[in-house]
C-alpha cells in the first residue's frame, strides 16, 4: 500500500488524501493530489453485513454459516450492497484450532483468586467463531532527543536528582494498531504480539468462507495511535539510559519513512454463559494468548469482608474486656 500513496517531498512520510500538511514534518501537502486514497488492486469486492446489535461491519459467505454476529452474538444482521473495501496485503493464518482455543479460554477465565471455583464446570460456550480481524502494521525510523532526572547524582551534590539529556536512533517494524470497529483498542492491544513473519499472501487463505471484519479505522486515524505507541516505546528505551532511578523522562521524537500496510490477524471470539450472564473472550489464533471478560467471585469478597469484620469486632470486644478488668484493680 505504501508505494501507491503519495509521500511528503521533505521527509517522505505518507500523506493521506485529507492532509493539508505533513503530520511528521509540517511541510505543505501538494494541492493537485488525486481524490481517491487507494489505487486499483488495493480494493476488493465483498458481501457485507452490518450488525444492528454492536455496529460491527463484516463480510463472509452467507451460505457458509448461520447469520450471527461473532462479536456480540446478535442475529440482527442487515445485508448491505456489495461494496469495494480495503484489501489486506497479508494474512496470518490460524495455528490454534477450535478445541485448543476452548481449553485456553476455560483455563484463562478460571485463573485467579477472584474467579468462581466452579468456573470451569459451569461455564458454557454459547458461540465460538474464527474471525480475521484487521490491523495496521506500521514501520518507521525515529530520531529522539530525550531529557530526564537521575537519582545517580555527582559526589558532593546537594540535590537528590541530577538532570540528564541525550539522543537515540531506532528503527521500528511490526507496530500493530487495531482497525476493528467491534473490538475495543484495549482488546486489540491485549492480543498482541503476533508473529508477522508467518504472514502469507491473501490468495493462500480461503477468505470467502470465513468471517472477515472490514477495516473500520482508516490509516489517517490509526497514524496518531502509531505515533503515540512509538513515543511511548522511545520513552521506555531512553529511560534505560538513565543510571539509577529515573523520573520526568520526556522525549521529542522525529519520525522518518513512516509506512503502513493493512493485514488480517487470526482471533477466536467466544461468548460463554455463567449464571445467566454472557461474557466475551478472545484468543489469539496464532499464539494462544487470551484476553476477555470473566465473572467476579462476589461470594469470596463477602466472606473476606465478614472475616475482617469479625476480627475487628472481636478485637473491640477484647479491648473492652481488658479495660473492664483494668478498672477493677
Amino acid at each position: 500500500m505504501s508505494d501507491l500513496l503519495e509521500k511528503c517531498a521533505a521527509c517522505r512520510a505518507l500523506l493521506d488524501e485529507e492532509d493539508l500538511f505533513c503530520s511528521n514534518c509540517g511541510a505543505e501537502a501538494p494541492h493537485d493530489r488525486p481524490d481517491r486514497e487507494f489505487a486499483d488492486g488495493q480494493l476488493m469486492s465483498t458481501h457485507n453485513f452490518d450488525c444492528q446489535g454492536c455496529g460491527a461491519s463484516m463480510s463472509y459467505d452467507a451460505s457458509a454459516q448461520t447469520l450471527r454476529c461473532p462479536f456480540c452474538g446478535s442475529e440482527k444482521l442487515e445485508q448491505r450492497e456489495d461494496a469495494r473495501a480495503l484489501a489486506p496485503r497479508q494474512v496470518v493464518p490460524f495455528s490454534i484450532n477450535r478445541e485448543t482455543a476452548q481449553k485456553i479460554m476455560i483455563r484463562a477465565a478460571s485463573k485467579g483468586f477472584w474467579r468462581p471455583k466452579d468456573m470451569s464446570e459451569r461455564a458454557v460456550i454459547t458461540k465460538m467463531t474464527a474471525v480475521y480481524v484487521p490491523y495496521w502494521v506500521f514501520r518507521a525510523r525515529t530520531f529522539t532527543y530525550w531529557t530526564g532526572d537521575s537519582s545517580d547524582t555527582p559526589f558532593g551534590a546537594r540535590g537528590d536528582w541530577c538532570p540528564m539529556t541525550g539522543e537515540n536512533r531506532s528503527r521500528f517494524s511490526g507496530l500493530l494498531v487495531g482497525a476493528s470497529g467491534a473490538l475495543t483498542p484495549t482488546e486489540t492491544r491485549s492480543l498482541c504480539p503476533f508473529d508477522l513473519s508467518g504472514g502469507v499472501a491473501t490468495d493462500q487463505v480461503d477468505l470467502d468462507n470465513v468471517v472477515v471484519e472490514q477495516f473500520r479505522v482508516p490509516r489517517k486515524y490509526a497514524r496518531p495511535l502509531a505515533r503515540r505507541g512509538l513515543e511511548e516505546s522511545e520513552r521506555q528505551t531512553c529511560a534505560r539510559y538513565i543510571p539509577g532511578r529515573s523520573r520526568h523522562v520526556k522525549v521529542n521524537v522525529r519520525m522518518e519513512g513512516l509506512t503502513s500496510e493493512p493485514i488480517l490477524l487470526p482471533v477466536w471470539i467466544m461468548a460463554y454463559r455463567y449464571e445467566d450472564k454472557v461474557y466475551r473472550f478472545l484468543v489469539n489464533g496464532q499464539t494462544g494468548k487470551a484476553a476477555g471478560e470473566a465473572p467476579f467471585a462476589w461470594g469470596k469478597l463477602a466472606m473476606i469482608v465478614a472475616i475482617v469484620a469479625a476480627v475487628l469486632v472481636g478485637g473491640f470486644v477484647l479491648l473492652l474486656a481488658a479495660g473492664a478488668i483494668a478498672s477493677m484493680f
